[in-house]
């Protein structure tokens, strides 16, 4: 516990928590419009289930160091790029990322308003597993921050902590917000969009600053805090909804 008494320490631990709460803002909205398919009475626990997965993913991680930092092993290569297992989940947590958004995109524009959809309502249980997946795939790249950042295991799982603890407490602010603006709702599924495409490059070794996907999406939000601020006194743009089965 000697760290608590230096200053760099201190330092490591502020800056590794603001980090660790900005790759967070993707997951809580991610987390948010899955949660809003269930009742309303199970979105906030829902929300609260996924972030202490998330909490619980990070720390198994950050004790998993040695399997952590050996997932950059290159296992083949293919199209002149060497792929190893942080790779192949980059790739596979992408493609989901880009498949989902583009499926509920597609969904809110395109569906025909109360069709009955062909699928049955999602339960609580595989919206978590999918909250889960995802979970999987942001705390791998947080984790790998962590590890890029502070050498003492006990300062990296101290930001984890405190940075979920944060969005717990802004989660259901947030979730409120986005399902309360469609246009909001929209925009971010598209950020999940650009996430999932940013994460398939990576995964092919193509590095994408992270600081020009944070300034493209803090500009987007700027953008629409603007257009909500004019389009205030007007009806906000309604998304099509289908009508689910519900399970007997």
């Amino acid at each position: 516990m000697e760290w608590i008494f230096e200053p760099q320490s201190w330092v490591a631990l502020v800056t590794l928590t603001v980090l660790e709460i900005v790759l967070g803002i993707d997951n809580i909205i991610f987390i948010s419009i899955l949660a809003g398919k269930l009742p309303r009475n199970q979105q906030a626990r829902a929300r609260s289930v996924g972030l202490s997965l998330a909490m619980l993913t990070r720390i198994g991680l950050l004790f998993s160091l040695t399997w952590v930092m050996r997932l950059t092993t290159p296992l083949f290569t293919t199209l002149g790029n060497e792929i190893s297992g942080r790779d192949l989940i980059l790739l596979f947590g992408g493609l989901f990322l880009v498949a989902k958004a583009t499926h509920e995109i597609h969904n809110k524009l395109e569906g025909e308003e109360g069709e009955t959809s062909k699928a049955v309502k999602p339960s609580f249980t595989s919206i978590i597993v999918q909250i889960l997946l995802l979970d999987i795939v942001f705390s791998l790249d947080s984790v790998i921050t962590a590890v890029g950042m502070a050498n003492i295991l006990a300062i990296m799982v101290t930001a984890v902590v405190i940075a979920v603890g944060f969005m717990l407490f802004f989660a259901s602010p947030i979730s409120d917000f986005v399902h309360r603006h469609p246009t909001v709702k929209m925009l971010a599924l598209a950020f999940l969009l650009l996430i999932g495409v940013t994460l398939i490059a990576e995964g092919f070794d193509q590095h994408v600053s992270k600081g020009y996907i944070y300034f493209a999406m803090a500009f987007s939000v700027l953008v629409e805090m603007l257009n909500l601020r004019l389009r205030k006194r007007v009806a906000p743009v309604e998304l099509r909804e289908a009508v689910v089965e519900s399970r007997k």
